[in-house]
């Protein structure tokens, strides 16, 4: 298992348990960019790998992403790492969302997060729109922030619309944005400013919800 990596501003007000996408390590260009920008603005990040990820680095080849139970049983051994003295957030990008997000509902009844933040949330696979990975997000009750591109081809803004999603979560649209939060050149957009887009609203939602 890959040592954490933990950004701690002077005087944090919330806990951001970040976990990486299935594709990239929690290292990688976005994570690290979220991760600073997040600290700037007062919050503690502790990024954390994956049982198949860490293992990557030091078996020279890619892996494929472990179970959903191992994923979620790693997840929350990072969760009982890290509760107590901060407000805790959970999420990540991608399948690190989905992970948190599998988890939220029974951790925030618990009192143990304040909510949870997905970054590009993989409603579905890629070319596969009829399998959808949203039944546990139609009850949740817990504070929850979805960021996503409106060209996501993992859920556009135009197949969310159809979704019957809770009240509790709130998603925000990145203007012509990939999965990536990549938006193309003629959109007027760039990529820097989705993701700083990124950063402020999950800091705003964290400071609404860090009391809860």
């Amino acid at each position: 298992m890959s040592e954490n990596i933990i950004d701690t501003p002077e005087v944090p007000f919330a806990r951001f348990l970040f976990a990486h996408g299935a594709g990239a390590p929690m290292d990688s260009a976005f994570m690290q960019a979220f991760a600073q920008a997040l600290c700037a603005k007062g919050i503690e990040v502790v990024r954390f790998e994956f049982p198949y990820m860490a293992q990557r680095r030091t078996g020279g080849s890619k892996r494929p992403p472990n179970t959903m139970p191992q994923l979620q049983a790693c997840f929350l051994e990072q969760i009982g790492c890290f509760t107590g003295d901060l407000p805790l957030f959970i999420g990540g990008k991608s399948l690190g969302g989905r992970v948190a997000s599998l988890l939220a509902v029974e951790r925030f009844a618990e009192g143990v997060i304040a909510g949870l933040i997905c970054l590009g949330y993989p409603f579905h696979p890629q070319g596969k729109p009829d399998k959808l990975r949203t039944e546990h997000l139609r009850g949740i009750d817990c504070p929850a922030l979805i960021v996503q591109g409106e060209r996501d081809p993992l859920g556009n803004r135009d197949e969310v619309a159809t979704y019957a999603l809770a009240g509790t979560i709130e998603v925000e649209w990145l203007g012509d944005g990939d999965h990536d939060f990549k938006p193309r050149r003629a959109s007027g957009f760039t990529q820097i400013q989705h993701w700083q887009s990124a950063v402020d609203t999950s800091v705003s939602f964290m400071r609404r919800f860090q009391e809860s």
